[in-house]
């Protein structure tokens, strides 16, 4: 694991931070755009991708060609590079390309630094409201068009009080539904479809649980690096580092964290 110096991590965030301004310059003339098509991707079901997916990853990209030419890059649209550094800059152009593309602003730019135990640094960035959502290394904060505050994640410790986070409501596999269907028995309120934007909310103290499966690695690096620095728990379903991606279950407390797992593994 590489030593990360307060110099050295002042020029991680700056490159994060133009990476991020890059993507949503990028990304934004498409959005809401009367031209915009989608591709998918499989050959059965349906995952979309856009021009603008694969203008912001290039855009970012480019950043880290001029600026961070020896770090590694794992990125959703054009593969993995290789690097010398032991950090590697992990990206999702979008997340959340289903609420893109019907206009919804749910979706977000992901940016995480990592080294070999996982994210040391992350961005959840939402270029259309102007938020961004940035933790590690010293930084946990969010700022908007007309607010900033520090990244805080609530004090909720039982299940009865939680407000529950989920993009899908057919969440993983026909057993994965089962179990998230026992928690969600059990908290105050469910909603869904927020993707990345509901590890940003829960970050910054609006809701308390995010529980979700078929996840890759650059869907949940930036959110745990988010989360993490307003002083919440990020792990797979077994208690486990989520970061490698499969299941994620977020809470704003080690208290909640526990009590939502042992729901999950009653089923």
């Amino acid at each position: 694991m590489p030593k990360i110096d307060p110099v050295e991590a002042q020029t991680l965030w700056s490159v994060a931070e133009e990476m991020a301004d890059a993507a949503g310059a990028a990304i934004l003339p498409h959005f809401r755009s009367d031209s915009l098509n989608a591709e998918n991707k499989l050959t059965s079901g349906f995952d979309p991708v856009t021009v603008a997916d694969r203008a912001g990853e290039t855009a970012m990209r480019e950043v880290l060609a001029r600026r961070r030419p020896d770090d590694g890059i794992l990125g959703e649209e054009h593969g993995t590079v290789e690097g010398t550094t032991g950090l590697t800059w992990v990206l999702d152009p979008i997340d959340g390309t289903r609420g893109f593309i019907s206009g919804t602003p749910t979706w977000g730019v992901l940016i995480a630094v990592a080294d070999d135990t996982g994210p040391i640094l992350g961005i959840v960035d939402q270029p259309y409201t102007q938020e961004r959502f940035s933790g590690g290394l010293g930084r946990a904060e969010w700022t908007g068009p007309n607010r900033k505050g520090p990244l805080r994640t609530t004090s909720t410790t039982r299940l009865a009080d939680a407000t529950l986070y989920s993009t899908f409501p057919e969440i993983g596999s026909e057993a994965q539904r089962a179990a998230f269907q026992n928690v969600v028995k059990d908290v105050k309120l469910t909603r869904y479809g927020c993707d990345c934007y509901a590890y940003a909310l829960l970050a910054i103290g609006q809701i308390d649980l995010v529980i979700e499966a078929g996840l890759n690695a650059y869907d949940i690096q930036g959110p745990i690096a988010v989360i993490e620095a307003g002083g919440g728990v990020v792990t797979d379903w077994d208690g486990n580092p989520a970061h490698n991606g499969g299941t994620a279950l977020a809470a704003a407390t080690p208290e909640l964290h526990a009590a939502a797992m042992a729901k999950l593994k009653e089923v």
